[in-house]
């Protein structure tokens, strides 16, 4: 038999990536469609969508890249990228990630593609690498409580300035900033106090500190040029003041260091970048957040708790859920909804793997090593400024930093200009010495001889005063004992990860969080060394390929989205959302409208909008929505004309956060424009605008993406994310700049921009490069046949749930955009099934369960995404409708309202060994849908008790027999 010859069609199919990333085939589309009464894809246009929004001007997008071209021209940009060795610090240090983590967490989607443990009883694997996190943060800190990552170093301290203003009794509007705070951290400090009306002194809080009155302080450990201090007396004078302390500290000084807590610290922040997490050019990386347990209410972000479930059993979730922004909307005390759970567990199982006798080998190496650098710069005639450090030092050279600095790069080293007299020096893990010798070769005198390095280490004595030298043991729960092997390590981690449901076992139907196929050919990149090995603050001449690759993404997503300019900056939806807002607060008051200070906000939206514009400092009003989930036009004009001469905004979701294409958005735009207002177009949605729509022509002015959602960069498990802003052309000039990268903001102009919102100049950089890679090889015809599969999934979804379900919200000719909700609040009132139900019995189903009760109580929001086949869609629909037959078992009388299958649900297997006393059969219980037969997800635990888990918090490693 011979084999047919391909045609030429099929032979430009091979490697297409379009296909590959699209769910369903397309005979499954055609199926799809006929369900509907559609014979074409691009018919759902014309359906679903309103005529007045699409997009009628071609993209200026490249034709589709295959995926062998992607990862050639990857290769290429990387090339222009020179990794030098980096000696700059500032918060920042080269690591080694041990490989063992690379290659079964990293680059493992068991791991990068789970997503926030909303649904703790298919998250527990995560919740405890995150329950390690903590840990390892409370124990180096030596704090009560830690959460589980914000979202770098700098934010992390503006969190805590506005969490000390909360707390503290003294009535000073002032913050004292320690001058020797990295630059960057002053910068967005400033920059968040500004917005909320504090005052901001920078200065020597070891020289006249008594003299200021301030609510907080904040004071770096060891300084950003080195020096470590002693903190009692600045926390002495703040305690007279009623004034809260927060130390910036570095963690891995802290494995040698006397822990700020032991000074009497309230808070204490840092990056946890240097256990075993790359520079990435910025990141991603997780800050640490620890206080004292009494502040526990008023911390930002998550925190991981120990609770038990049904039978008792110890079981993890997030603790204080009730602080959720989307909960407390503005009333919320941070507009944090994200964190950086994958490099938070990067870090936690870096600690794990070294445990406590690695990280003080790896520590006091370090530092060994800085004090035999120091001491031979002293012998080679220079001038160290230290007297105490952990791994910086100074070097006074007079009126020549430039110059030696210059003469660093030529042998390939990169080391800090302070001022034209000052050079800074930072050793890390990846110092050897070789690195020592090549320091001393630059600042050495021609023909000079070297110090013996040998010599050195034996004679140099300890830098650090006893006093100031750490006394505690760390680490001393067992699971930083038990991992040090790499076969009992590996085993670690496929133990945590199987007990998760992420997209590599099923899909996960989210609505409002777009959980689609993370490409391997996109995630590539992130284990390249010319990619995460750059420090973010290394010349830019160095960078060529990230400026490239940065210039060629912004022209991407202008192309797509309308906008005239994109800032990288916002490492989060929710940064985003703040910077977009303080943007348009800047253009006000240069257009000396400064007394515009009121945000509209529709009653539906995400609940981080309403939090960040009051981090913004701006005042919400509420727009209501009318019966059909859209905003209502009566009303918007009465607040609009309520607020006339002081509206600042409209933040409005599109499609709406209740999954429909309103009909009047142009008109709501052209509304708030005549009254003098900017509209914010929150972007959480624009996978379902992708290719059809550019909200910067619609009258949007300002909007956020999501990439971790549209774009494809993975949720990792609840972080990282990135949510770059595009503005008008009237707005680019106040997009962010840096203080230390000059040109991050090429339009700034006279005025100045809104200052500095992340840490690193362009924010998470390095993984920037998977929505690159993405959107080039999806080009502009895959981008427009994602989002038309994503809505007609979605549609497709909610046509075979209507018989069962009500359908919440639809918009023109019945249809939903990307996401349709089910309303679940009549079986409640009916036999007392809730929503919790529902979602907890599709675990036995191996689902992780749709959006839960946002945004209306009772009811699950679906969205499938364009990556989901129809196989898998039927799926997870028949174990909706299974479902539904058993709430109607329970609604008949034929099963009890207590004692049945959806309220002990989820069934785990401990059930296996009990005596089986269930009204119902084990068959039912455990193997409900026919696919479970050939591949069971067993739940690690049974459903968890919620009220116990608030009553009893716990957030530290509970003990290891626990665990069995």
């Amino acid at each position: 038999m011979t084999t047919p010859r391909p045609t030429l069609n099929q032979l430009e199919m091979l490697g297409d990536f379009i296909r590959r990333h699209i769910g369903p085939s397309p005979e499954q589309t055609r199926e799809m469609l006929a369900e509907l009464g559609l014979s074409d894809l691009e018919q759902i246009i014309d359906q679903a969508l309103p005529a007045d929004i699409l997009n009628t001007e071609p993209l200026k997008l490249t034709e589709t890249i295959s995926e062998n071209a992607v990862i050639k021209h990857l290769r290429k940009i990387r090339e222009r990228n020179k990794v030098f060795t980096s000696l700059i610090g500032m918060g920042y240090y080269d690591t080694v990630m041990p490989a063992v983590i690379k290659r079964n967490m990293l680059e493992n989607p068991g791991w990068y593609t789970a997503y926030t443990p909303y649904q703790a009883e298919v998250s527990q694997g995560r919740l405890e690498a995150l329950l390690n996190f903590q840990q390892m943060v409370i124990d180096l800190t030596g704090m009560e409580i830690a959460n589980a990552s914000l979202l770098d170093e700098a934010t992390a301290a503006a969190e805590a300035m506005t969490m000390a203003r909360r707390l503290s009794r003294s009535t000073s509007p002032t913050v004292f900033v320690d001058q020797d705070c990295h630059p960057q951290t002053i910068a967005v400090v400033q920059t968040r106090a500004r917005s909320l009306g504090y005052r901001v002194i920078v200065g020597d809080p070891y020289q006249g500190l008594d003299t200021h009155d301030f609510f907080t302080i904040i004071v770096q450990y060891p300084g950003s040029q080195g020096e470590i201090r002693d903190l009692h007396e600045i926390v002495g004078i703040a305690r007279q003041k009623s004034a809260l302390v927060t130390v910036a500290a570095d963690l891995l000084s802290l494995v040698l260091l006397k822990p700020p807590a032991a000074f009497g610290a309230d808070i204490v922040v840092g990056s946890a970048q240097r256990f075993g997490v790359p520079m990435g050019y910025g990141g991603p990386h997780a800050a640490f957040f620890a206080t004292k347990d009494e502040y526990k209410r008023s911390m930002p972000g998550r925190i991981i708790g120990v609770s038990k479930d049904s039978h008792g059993q110890i079981a993890l979730r997030m603790a204080l859920q009730t602080r959720e922004q989307h909960i407390r909307r503005d009333k919320a005390t941070s507009n944090i909804c994200t964190s950086q759970v994958l490099l938070a567990v990067i870090a936690g199982f870096y600690a794990v793997y070294h445990g406590a006798d690695g990280l003080r080998m790896i520590a006091g190496r370090v530092h060994r090593y800085a004090q035999i650098l120091a001491a031979g710069l002293t012998l080679m005639g220079h001038e160290v400024v230290n007297r105490c450090y952990f791994d910086t030092i100074v070097v006074r050279v007079p009126n020549r930093a430039k110059r030696i600095a210059a003469q660093a790069m030529e042998a390939t080293i990169n080391l800090r200009v302070i001022d034209p007299d000052h050079l800074g020096i930072s050793l890390d893990e990846t110092t050897t010495r070789n690195t020592i010798r090549a320091v001393w070769q630059v600042f050495a005198a021609p023909a000079a001889e070297f110090p013996d390095i040998n010599r050195l280490h034996k004679t140099i004595e300890e830098c650090i005063p006893d006093d100031l030298l750490r006394a505690d043991p760390i680490l001393r729960h067992p699971v930083f004992a038990r991992y040090h092997s790499e076969t009992e390590m590996m085993r670690y981690m496929r133990r945590l990860a199987r007990r998760d449901i992420a997209l590599d076992r099923s899909m996960i139907p989210l609505g409002s969080c777009t959980m689609k196929l993370n490409a391997a050919t996109e995630m590539q990149s992130l284990s390249y060394h010319e990619f995460n090995g750059l420090h973010p603050f290394a010349p830019l001449y160095q960078t060529l390929g990230y400026q490239q690759m940065f210039a060629e993404l912004e022209d991407m997503l202008c192309d797509l989205t309308g906008f005239d300019a994109f800032s990288l900056q916002p490492n989060a939806g929710s940064q985003g959302e703040y910077t977009g807002l303080l943007v348009i607060r800047k253009y006000h008051e240069v257009s000396g409208q400064g007394q515009r200070n009121v945000c509209l906000i529709p009653a539906s939206a995400h609940g981080t909008n309403p939090a960040s514009a009051v981090l913004a400092g701006l005042k919400v009003v509420v727009v209501a929505c009318d019966d059909n989930g859209n905003v209502s036009l009566d009303d918007l004009k009465a607040k609009l004309d309520e607020h006339r001469d002081t509206v600042a905004a409209l933040m409005i979701t599109y499609p709406s956060t209740h999954g429909v294409f309103e009909e009047a958005f142009r008109t709501l735009c052209d509304l708030v424009h005549a009254y003098g207002g900017q509209v914010y177009l929150d972007g959480a949605n624009f996978n379902a605008l992708v290719g059809l729509s550019r909200p910067g022509r619609l009258g949007a002015d300002v909007a956020h993406l999501n990439l971790h959602k549209t774009f494809s960069i993975p949720h990792g498990g609840g972080g990282p994310g990135v949510g770059p802003i595009g503005v008008g052309a009237h707005l680019a000039p106040y997009l962010p700049d840096h203080p230390v990268v000059k040109g991050v903001n090429p339009n700034k102009g006279r005025y100045g921009t809104v200052g500095t919102v992340a840490a690193a100049p362009w924010g998470s950089a390095s993984i920037y490069t998977i929505s690159w890679a993405y959107i080039a090889m999806m080009g502009a015809a895959g981008l427009k046949k994602a989002t038309l599969t994503a809505i007609l999934n979605a549609n497709y979804i909610a046509k075979r749930l209507a018989p069962h379900y009500p359908i919440l919200y639809t918009g023109k000719n019945g249809w939903v955009a990307h996401e349709c909700i089910i309303d679940c609040r009549a079986f409640k009132h009916a036999c007392g099934i809730t929503v919790e139900d529902i979602a907890k019995r599709l675990i036995d189903f191996g689902f992780h369960a749709p959006t839960v009760s946002f945004p209306v109580p009772e009811t699950l929001m679906i969205e499938p995404t364009e990556s989901e086949s129809k196989a898998e869609i039927d799926r997870f629909c028949d174990a909706l409708i299974a479902i539904r037959g058993e709430i109607a078992e329970i609604e008949a009388g034929r099963a009890d309202p207590e004692n049945n299958v959806l309220k002990h649900a989820p069934h785990t297997h401990r059930l296996l060994f009990e005596d089986w006393a269930l009204p119902y059969s084990r068959q039912q219980a455990f193997f409900p849908g026919n696919h479970q037969q050939d591949d069971k997800y067993w739940p690690p635990v049974g459903r968890i008790d919620n009220v116990y888990g608030d009553r009893h918090v716990v957030c530290t490693c509970p003990p290891m027999e626990d665990y069995q």
